[in-house]
């Protein structure tokens, strides 16, 4: 079995696409989602179309992040609650919720925090952020008794995550934990799409090999049309596409 792990699309449609090719020339025959699919990106609405459409000819399985979280539940006496407190953030979410239609947004709603899969000897998990909060960052280089204790609810052989837009892995006595980084808003000043392969050729044995790709998509597009949305900070999201030396605007 090859599968593609992704997460952080954040609407950027070009990237996805790009991404999905590469995974079908590494003839990946199953893909995982690891959430925040549509907010603060150049085509929200068209990635969760195309994201519905694909999961109907494809093998997918989704999780949802923090920001489709944000996206259903910011409303009425809860959006204070769900609203990020960074001012272009917090623009971003309110123009994905007037541009995302209600089917679009029940889909999001229906997303599970997390999918636990026993996927030949071993059990794997896959969440947004971490086993216990999908905003928790698991960034590179953390102290690995961090690690532990973030995950030391879960018993999964391998955990799958995203959220922080940063590719990460850690090898613990008995559990390896990998970020897939991000398809869309890559925190990295070099303006790849980011996702892994999991490879596990013989689902009779405990073997796999996990390996970060970094894909080159049509930046310039995605930039263009993430400037032209209407609300006020799209330009500097825009910029964070070509190069992100900090993880928000």
């Amino acid at each position: 079995m090859k599968a593609a792990v992704l997460s952080d699309i954040h609407g950027n449609l070009d990237a996805l696409k790009a991404v999905l090719e590469d995974a079908k020339k590494e003839k990946a025959d199953r893909i995982f989602i690891c959430g925040d699919l549509a907010m603060a990106g150049p085509q929200p609405s068209e990635t969760i179309d195309f994201l519905r459409k694909l999961s109907e000819e494809e093998d997918v399985t989704f999780i949802q992040g923090n920001t489709d979280e944000m996206i259903v539940k910011a409303v009425g006496a809860d959006r204070e609650k769900y609203t990020p407190p960074n001012k272009i953030m917090a623009n971003a979410l309110v123009y994905a919720q007037d541009v995302l239609n209600e089917s679009q947004k029940e889909f999001l709603s229906e997303l599970p925090f997390a999918h636990t899969e026993t996927i030949g000897q071993i059990d794997v998990l896959f969440v947004h952020g971490s086993p216990r909060r999908n905003n928790e960052d698991i960034l590179p280089n953390q102290p690995v008794d961090k690690i532990k204790e973030i995950i030391q609810d879960a018993d999964e052989d391998l955990i799958f995550c995203g959220h922080t837009h940063m590719p990460a892995g850690y090898q613990l006595e008995n559990q390896t934990v990998v970020n897939a980084g991000s398809v869309g808003r890559p925190f990295s000043e070099e303006p790849k799409a980011c996702y892994v392969i999991f490879n596990y050729p013989d689902l009779k044995k405990s073997e796999y090999e996990i390996v970060h790709k970094f894909v080159d998509y049509d930046v310039a597009s995605a930039v263009e049309k993430l400037k032209k949305q209407p609300f006020e900070g799209s330009e500097a999201l825009a910029h964070m596409l070509e190069k992100a030396t900090s993880r928000y605007p």
